[in-house]
C-alpha cells in the first residue's frame, strides 16, 4: 500500500538535483520541546527496557504495528497500551537522524540518588563537565556493563538523560541512578570524607592505572574530552591516573577510556575482595 499522499493537481514536482528539504515538524513539538518533567526514549532498546523497569512511570507509548507485536512476542510488560502508529508519525516527532526502530514513550523522569546514597556503592563513576549527549550516553551504557553504583555529575554542564542520550545509552539509563551535585569538588571531598576513594583519569597522570592501587570504594572522574578534567577536580583527587595504550594511537575518545577504565577498576575490586 502506498501511504503517500496523493499530490495535488497542478502541483510541480520536484526538479531532478535538488535537495530533498527536512520534514516540517508538527507545531509546537520539535524535538527537545517537551517539557523538562518529561524524558523521551526511543529505539528498542531504550524503551524495552524503560517498559522492564518498575521504577519508570511511562506516560505514552507510540509503536508501529510490527514493533508492538515484538513487544508482544518477546513479552515485554506494557504498562500503557501502545498507540499504534505509522513509521513516519514517530519520524516527525525525532530528528531526521534518529533511528526509533518503531518505539518511542514519552516517561517521567528517573529518580536521582542523593550523594549519600551513591557513596554506598563500591564503584562510582564521576563525570566533569562532559556534555556530548553520544559520550554520555556511551559511559552510560559502559556503566550499566561494569555495574557501577551511581554516576555523578553537576547539574549544570550535563546533558539531560533523554533523547540521544538514552538512545547512545542503549537502555543503560534505567540500571545506573545519576547523582546531580551542585558544586564537584565539594562532592568529592564529601566522597572522601566517607571512605570513597577517588581516582581522576588524566593523560598526565604519574602512574598506570593498571598499576595504580584501587581500592572500593572508589570513584572514577573522567573529564571533558580534549580539556581533561578541571584544576580544581584534580586537586580534589586522591590519586591520578592514565591509562598506557600500546598501538600507535595512544589516545582514546571519552566513551572508549570510560569503558577501559570501568573494566581495570572492577577487576582491581574483584582481585582485592
Amino acid at each position: 500500500m502506498n501511504d503517500r499522499p496523493n499530490r495535488p493537481a497542478g502541483r510541480p514536482s520536484r526538479p531532478a538535483g535538488r535537495p530533498r528539504q527536512p520534514r516540517p515538524r508538527p507545531a509546537g513539538r520539535p524535538f527537545g520541546a517537551w517539557p523538562d518533567d518529561v524524558a523521551i526514549l526511543y529505539g528498542w532498546h531504550s524503551v524495552s527496557e524503560a517498559l522492564r523497569n518498575p521504577r519508570r512511570k511511562i506516560r505514552r507509548l507510540l509503536a508501529t504495528e510490527n514493533a508492538a507485536k515484538r513487544l508482544e512476542d518477546e513479552s515485554i510488560p506494557l504498562k500503557v497500551k501502545p498507540e499504534i502508529v505509522r513509521p513516519g508519525e514517530i519520524d516527525r516527532l525525532l530528528d531526521p537522524d534518529a533511528v526509533h526502530q518503531g518505539l518511542l514513550a514519552e516517561c517521567d523522569p528517573l529518580p536521582a540518588l542523593s550523594l549519600a546514597k551513591a557513596a554506598e556503592s563500591d564503584l562510582l563513576l564521576v563525570l566533569d563537565q562532559i556534555t556530548d549527549p553520544h559520550n554520555v550516553g556511551a559511559i552510560v551504557r559502559s556503566a550499566a556493563a561494569m555495574k557501577v553504583g551511581a554516576i555523578v555529575t553537576t547539574a549544570r554542564h550535563s546533558p539531560a538523560a533523554t533523547g540521544v542520550l538514552a538512545k547512545s545509552a542503549s537502555g543503560g539509563l534505567e540500571h545506573v541512578p545519576l547523582c546531580f551535585v551542585g558544586n564537584l569538588a565539594r562532592a568529592l571531598e564529601e566522597l572522601k570524607e566517607r571512605g570513597v576513594q577517588v581516582v581522576g583519569l588524566d593523560s598526565e597522570g604519574p602512574a598506570d592505572l593498571a598499576d595504580t592501587t584501587l581500592r572500593a570504594p572508589m570513584a572514577l572522574v573522567l573529564g571533558a574530552e580534549g580539556k581533561g578534567l578541571r584544576q580544581l577536580t584534580r586537586q580534589t583527587c586522591d590519586a591520578l591516573a592514565r591509562i598506557d595504550l600500546p598501538g600507535a594511537i595512544v589516545s582514546l575518545n571519552v566513551s572508549n577510556a570510560a569503558a577501559l577504565a570501568l573494566y581495570i577498576a572492577r577487576r582491581a575490586i574483584a582481585q582485592a575482595g
